[in-house]
């Protein structure tokens, strides 16, 4: 029976990959775009296999998550897997920022790194758990950060965010076993991506580099072999983990 996901996120970088690689896996994909639809119909376009799909919206809103997942569950038929990818990384050094922009981080941040998988993840155990076919086999997979562990000084918001999503997956891989749904995460380091270009490209971009005794940041595809794994290949005994995949730049 062929599986059928929901990547958010999915128009670039590392979304775009994890949709390549689940594709080439056998997935029906929904390419997830929050504003860019054209960039997410060339992914779209472009992965291996037939009968796609491309979803757009702004995930901090509640009811664009409910139309998002309808919209996929009408186009593909049936949705197993949700990959919560989408994801923004604002600098905000609480030194320099002031007071406004500060909330403004914070409040932007969370919305769409924490609550909007919140949102999502409830709508598709909500799916799964009344659809015909019950709801074992169902996957959730959640894109976090090394930054939830090792800090995000100049970006502070943004490790919380991860921080939380990670608490989540685990939270919710305790309440959802019963139903033989299966919750985990992976947690990057740096990845070769247009998100984090300002930071690799600039000044400090060798000294991140080195953080790795591998002495470079990830690709993307590295990341979506980790991500394709969870979503189609893991054994549900590892539901709950939260899985490194930062190059041995932190250990814990």
């Amino acid at each position: 029976m062929t599986t059928c996901t929901l990547v958010t996120g999915a128009s670039r970088g590392i979304g775009a990959a994890i949709a390549r690689t689940l594709a080439g896996a056998g997935h029906r994909v929904a390419v997830h775009a929050g504003r860019d639809r054209e960039a997410a119909e060339r992914v779209c376009a472009a992965l291996p296999g037939g009968d796609h799909l491309v979803v757009a919206g702004d995930l901090t809103d509640p009811d664009t998550c409910a139309l998002v997942v309808a919209e996929t569950v009408a186009g593909l038929g049936e949705l197993d897997v949700l990959v919560n990818n989408a994801g923004v990384f604002t600098a905000h050094p609480i030194a320099t920022t002031g007071y406004a922009d500060w909330q403004r981080a914070w409040r932007d941040t969370l919305a769409l790194n924490l609550i909007a998988p919140a949102n999502l993840a409830w709508l598709v155990a909500d799916h799964l758990l009344h659809r015909a076919a019950g709801p074992s086999g169902g996957r959730l997979i959640s894109v976090g950060s090394r930054g939830a562990y090792r800090g995000e000084p100049t970006t502070p918001a943004y490790g919380a965010s991860k921080a939380g999503l990670h608490a989540m997956t685990q939270s919710l891989a305790i309440a959802l076993a019963p139903h033989g749904i299966l919750a985990a995460a992976v947690a990057p380091g740096f990845v070769q991506t247009e998100m984090a270009r300002e930071v690799l490209d600039g000044p400090g971009g060798d000294a991140v580099r080195a953080q790795s005794p591998f002495g470079r940041v990830a690709t993307p595809a590295e990341i979506a072999a980790t991500v394709g794994w969870l979503a189609t290949d893991a054994p549900v005994w590892i539901s709950g983990t939260v899985l490194d995949a930062n190059g041995a730049s932190h250990l814990r």
